[in-house]
């Protein structure tokens, strides 16, 4: 017989956990689809310098992932005043993050 593991009683998620909790679903990137997201995000950030290009793109896929694509564009207005990005490339960005987002917890 093949050596099957098996869960440990109570480790299934409950349905209405985060129900109960309070947690709603926010917009958040869909990770199904991580892979077009970084290479969209890489290609839109080549024209950055090599010492911020790497810091602003890690930022914005973790955000974007972790915190929801609210936390992300205001990031990303924050890099706009601050003068790394430009205009074009704030609203460029900020269409990438709404296209490759979905709500989820």
């Amino acid at each position: 017989m093949a050596n099957y593991k098996y869960r440990k009683y109570g480790t299934r998620v409950n349905k209405n956990y985060r129900e109960n909790n309070g947690e709603k679903a926010s917009k958040k990137l869909d990770m199904r689809r991580e892979d077009e997201f970084n290479y969209m995000l890489g290609t839109m950030l080549k024209d950055l310098p090599d010492s911020v290009r790497g810091a602003v793109r890690g930022s914005i896929y973790a955000i974007t992932s972790k915190k929801g694509i609210k936390d992300a564009k205001e990031y990303i207005i924050k890099k706009k005043e601050d003068g790394t990005i430009d205009e074009k490339m704030e609203k460029n960005l900020i269409d990438l993050i709404y296209s490759y987002s979905k709500y989820r917890n």
